[in-house]
């Protein structure tokens, strides 16, 4: 596949410098005007407070972009520019099409893995959707962490899922999951209440780049996904946001919004029924995991 990739990062990936990647769904659909270009911004630089080399992706024009300049991250940000959110079986038709999109986390892993890239940091990722027994709703990142040898670093699936069901998907599929400095899967914007273990914990970037190297060197092909709480400060707690979710998922269903128009909705419902603390605590997960996904790189970078 042809990509283009940053000169930056193309010569870090030579020389062996740490590079994290950073999807670009949260600017084009994750985030409102004017905090998504904010955020986005804020991402590179903890990146690069941390020694690491930032590496947000995305399409433009039908060519994968590894690495985005000032005027594309304004581009994905402005909320004019309708940039289609792209998830892998939505590749082809951007490609094709030569149009703009904005990569989801099974995207930006797939990208990430075609350029050499070995870690990725996210806010949370998809999984298994509520009453899936009947929708069949299931995230594409689930399959993506089973066949792409990528580490993405995440605050814990979002709250709006089914936590446990997605936990065992990634189970079946032989996904290490990593719980860090935690024994508990978060919950986004939650440091915990999902009664849910991780099934292993690990309390270092060290030991965390030791498992991944240990996993790809026997062959072990496949993601490895790294749980971070969000920090205690930013949270919302558990209970509190049980309402605002329910009620989202309820209008949800009376709306009839499925697809990947579920997830930016019910973002936008709990942010309003939070009064936006819920946007405040996302731009804080975010910004926390990418600091622990560049201590990542950098220890991974000294193999």
């Amino acid at each position: 596949m042809k990509i283009k990739i940053q000169d930056e990062i193309k010569d870090a990936l030579v020389s062996g410098q740490p590079v994290v990647a950073l999807e670009s769904t949260i600017i084009s659909h994750g985030l409102p005007y004017p905090d998504n270009l904010a955020t986005a911004n804020a991402l590179e630089e903890a990146v690069r407070q941390k020694g690491a080399v930032p590496a947000t992706i995305a399409i433009f024009d039908g060519l994968p972009h590894i690495g985005l300049d000032a005027e594309k991250l304004a581009l994905l940000a402005d909320p004019n520019s309708k940039i289609e959110k792209v998830s892998r079986r939505d590749i082809p038709y951007l490609l094709s099409s030569r149009t703009h999109g904005a990569t989801t986390v099974a995207a930006t892993m797939l990208f990430a893995k075609t350029a050499g890239i070995a870690v990725f940091a996210t806010g949370g990722i998809g999984g298994v959707h509520r009453g899936a027994s009947a929708s069949f709703d299931i995230s594409a990142d689930l399959p993506e962490l089973a066949r792409t040898s990528v580490c993405v670093v995440c605050a814990g699936p979002k709250a709006i899922l089914d936590i446990p069901l997605t936990l065992e998907v990634l189970e079946t599929s032989g996904v290490p999951v990593i719980g860090y400095q935690c024994d508990e899967v978060p919950a986004f914007w939650s440091q915990g209440g999902t009664g849910t273990s991780v099934p292993l914990r690990l309390d270092t970037a060290d030991e965390i780049a030791s498992l991944l190297r240990h996993k790809w060197q026997a062959g072990l092909e496949g993601g490895v996904l790294v749980t971070n709480p969000v920090p205690k400060a930013d949270e919302i707690p558990a209970l509190e946001l049980q309402a605002a979710i329910t009620s989202a998922l309820e209008q949800a269903e009376i709306r009839g919004i499925t697809g990947k128009k579920v997830t930016p909705y019910l973002l936008d419902h709990i942010r309003e029924e939070t009064d936006g603390r819920s946007l405040n605590t996302n731009k804080a997960l975010v910004l926390n995991n990418a600091r622990l996904a560049a201590d990542i790189a950098l220890s991974y970078s000294k193999k």
